[in-house]
C-alpha cells in the first residue's frame, strides 16, 4: 500500500544545528510588499509562519528542497545548505 505524503514526511529525521541555514533578508518586505506570503503556502515542511507582523522561520524542520529560495517573488530568503553533519536525514522504509 502506498504511503501518503504525511506518512512519508513522518519518516524524515533532522539533525539540527544551533544556527539557522535559512534567513529572511528583510522582514519589512514580507510585511509591506508580499500580501500572499507565498513561502507559507509552497514550503512542504511548513517552515515559514506569518504571525502578527513578522515571518518566523522554523528551520529545524526544513527538507532542504530549496523551494523557498526559488519561489519567493522578492528573492528575500537567504538559503544555504546546513553545515556538514546537520540537516535532514531521509529514511526510505
Amino acid at each position: 500500500m502506498a504511503k501518503t505524503i504525511e506518512e512519508k514526511q513522518y519518516l524524515v529525521r533532522f539533525n539540527c544545528d544551533t544556527k539557522s541555514h535559512l534567513e529572511v533578508k528583510d522582514h519589512d518586505v514580507c510585511a509591506t510588499k508580499c500580501p500572499d506570503k507565498d513561502c507559507t503556502i509552497f514550503c512542504p515542511a511548513d517552515v515559514y509562519k506569518w504571525e502578527g507582523d513578522r515571518m518566523f522561520v522554523g528551520y529545524e524542520g526544513c527538507h532542504e528542497c530549496g523551494s523557498c529560495r526559488i519561489g519567493c517573488p522578492f528573492d528575500n530568503i537567504k538559503w544555504e545548505y546546513p553545515k556538514g553533519g546537520h540537516g535532514i536525514v531521509f529514511r526510505l522504509a
